[in-house]
């Protein structure tokens, strides 16, 4: 089958209504099973092995795994298998869709557990009950969800915005579910298992446990000290080596298929934001010891100021210069005894009415949690429920774009707030970060396991439902092993064992802030505000030049946040897709067949097969005692 999608002339031309009922007439597929019972219970299963997985990397670098394209092909395989043997039969493209939507929810629940939790441990001193932690993280994934459905309209129905990660995951599964008879698509399947085994191969290559017990560390990749042998130099910007300001080749290629997966607007932002960053600014700032030490936390740590600012206003100004949709959701709720145009999805959307009395329900739950376990003020634990709305704009905006949603970024701000509202309050500043954060983390994941269902033309009310049983199958296996870990003794926290770098980034930022903005540097200030303006000056140009002005906002205040090693890979798989797409031109070579017909196959398979082996390798690595 083929996914059948909106040219960008009908994006930019039709009305919603036209676009819903274009999809419900060419892609929807409502008889088709989906959330049925064995794809459910797949992916709390999948979704419980995968949480742990993200656990470990987590407590170990700070980082999650995306899981859901892992989630994909695994289950896939397995039910092919059961298949084989008449124990079962193949799943629907729609039901592995619904699991993906399950084990991807399951896999980023435990984001708390690696920032929020231990660093409000750390600061005071005192184990917070296992069970305190389990529901205070579920109440949050599900004030995820209803943050996200009523934004599900605008970015994905509307805006059409790629959502990366979860576009690569459509492809994945239509290429899977695809007769593997034709011509076609055996050729799709084998560009796929290219891209994967390329990706794989890589990820291997790169893991210094692994090769050190295959006695081949000697051939792991060090190509800063390779360009430092054969031109005999060593590099630096402002006398500062290129590797300390993340300017280094990784020999990983995922993000090279998420460039594949990217506008170029969005690509080239974020490298020019990484420029101005790592090649200018930071090496000006060490070297006038401003910032401390040249490691990329030290430089993010005034960076992200800038970069935060930026993402802030460009996404709120795109927001909001669209109020008539924001005014239809509402009046659809308040308008009584008119005649109104009837939603053409109405039957299969998540209704309004859950969204209008979920999130003050919720809210109040997480509050009151707040108050009770944490000692967090009633007035101050509300005001953490409008700023949820504030930054689940941020991070879906980012996630639609680039797949890279910015919890990081978006704590900082939370904190920031708070620094004003409850200054010197450590604890408050730390736990009303988590409530935000983790609200947009689960509602942009929600939206980015959507995406693939909207392409495929599944339910959406389905993969709701989907993302709560996996917030339940995540809490429920993650939770209890991470208490395990660490036995009740908070001083294993930042050891060898439980390094938890993340949490040590909360724990610092809260104490710099117990002072007010007042203690940041006169110089990140000033970023902070250059930022902000140029956010709202780059979504002006886009507005006036109806998309055509070539920067955007928040990819570029991306490029202040993330390793210019990651953005400078997303860039370069973004440009060599262009460049095929304007040299292959003939459409029966293999070059635009693969390469131009293609191209979402080929960066699905690359970030299929890193992210499946990356899972792998961190099993081999727990298993060897890493």
């Amino acid at each position: 089958m083929a996914i059948q999608e909106l040219t960008d002339e009908q994006i930019h031309t039709m009305t919603l209504e036209q676009k819903d009922q274009w999809w419900l007439k060419n892609v929807y597929k409502g008889d088709m099973p989906q959330l049925t019972i064995r794809s459910a219970l797949t992916g709390m299963i999948l979704g419980a092995v995968l949480s742990l997985t993200n656990l470990y990397v987590g407590i170990k670098t700070g980082w999650t795994l995306g899981v859901g394209i892992s989630s994909v092909i695994l289950s896939f395989a397995m039910f092919r298998l059961l298949s084989k043997i008449n124990l079962s039969t193949d799943m629907t493209v729609l039901e592995n869709n619904a699991m993906q939507s399950i084990a991807t929810s399951a896999g980023y629940m435990t984001a708390p557990l690696i920032a929020s939790m231990p660093a409000y441990m750390m600061v005071t001193g005192q184990v917070v009950p296992m069970w305190h932690t389990f529901w205070w993280i579920v109440a949050l994934s599900f004030l995820g969800v209803l943050f996200a459905f009523p934004l599900k309209k605008r970015f994905i129905n509307e805006d059409q915005l790629p959502f990366p990660e979860g576009y690569a995951a459509g492809v994945v599964l239509d290429n899977l579910h695809t007769d593997q008879g034709g011509k076609e698509g055996m050729f799709k399947a084998k560009l796929l298992l290219t891209g994967m085994s390329i990706s794989a191969l890589m990820e291997t290559i790169r893991n210094e446990a692994v090769m050190k017990t295959l006695k081949l560390k000697a051939l792991l990749p060090n190509w800063d000290d390779y360009l430092d042998k054969w031109f005999g130099v060593k590099f630096t910007i402002g006398g500062i080596p290129l590797s300390a300001l993340t300017v280094h080749w990784e020999t990983s290629i995922i993000m090279v298929g998420t460039g594949g997966l990217m506008s170029m607007k969005s690509a080239m932002s974020m490298l020019l934001g990484g420029v101005i960053n790592y090649f200018i600014l930071a090496p000006i700032l060490i070297n006038n010891g401003i910032i401390p030490e040249a490691k990329f936390k030290a430089i993010t740590m005034w960076s992200l100021w800038g970069g935060a600012a930026m993402m802030t206003t460009a996404s709120l100004y795109s927001f909001f210069s669209k109020p008539q949709m924001i005014i239809d959701s509402f009046s659809k709720l308040f308008s009584k005894g008119k005649v109104k145009k009837k939603d053409p999805l109405e039957h299969i959307e998540l209704p309004m009415w859950i969204f209008a009395t979920g999130i003050p329900v919720m809210g109040l739950v997480t509050v009151w949690m707040g108050h009770a376990w944490f000692g967090v003020e009633w007035w101050l634990g509300l005001i953490a429920i409008p700023l949820v709305f504030v930054f689940t704009l941020i991070a879906v905006t980012s996630t639609g774009l680039t797949a890279i949603t910015p919890g990081g970024a978006l704590a900082k701000l939370t904190q920031i707030s708070y620094s004003f509202l409850a200054p010197g309050n450590i604890p408050t500043n730390l736990m009303t970060a988590g409530i935000t954060t983790e609200v947009s983390l689960n509602a942009s994941n929600l939206l980015m396991d959507i995406k693939p269902g909207y392409m495929l033309g599944g339910k959406p009310r389905h993969q709701a439902t989907g993302h709560v049983l996996g917030v339940i199958a995540g809490a429920l296996v993650a939770v209890p092993v991470f208490y395990y870990i660490f036995h009740g003794d908070i001083s294993k926290f930042t050891g060898e064992t439980m390094p938890l770098p993340g949490a040590l980034i909360w724990k610092a930022v809260a104490e710099v802030l117990t002072k007010g903005l007042s203690s940041l540097h006169s110089t990140a200030q000033l970023a902070a505000l250059i930022g902000a303006v140029l956010g709202i000056v780059f979504e002006v140009c886009n507005q006036k030049t109806k998309g055509k002005f070539p920067l955007s906002g928040v990819s570029m205040g991306l490029g202040f946040v993330l390793r210019f090693s990651d953005t400078w890979l997303m860039a370069l798989g973004t440009l060599f897709f262009w460049f095929c797409g304007r040299n292959f031109k003939e459409p029966k070579s293999f070059g635009h067949r693969a390469f131009v017909n293609n191209q979402e196959t080929i960066a699905a398979g690359v970030i299929a097969g890193g992210s499946i082996i990356g899972i792998v390798l961190i099993l081999i690595e727990t298993a060897l005692g890493q």
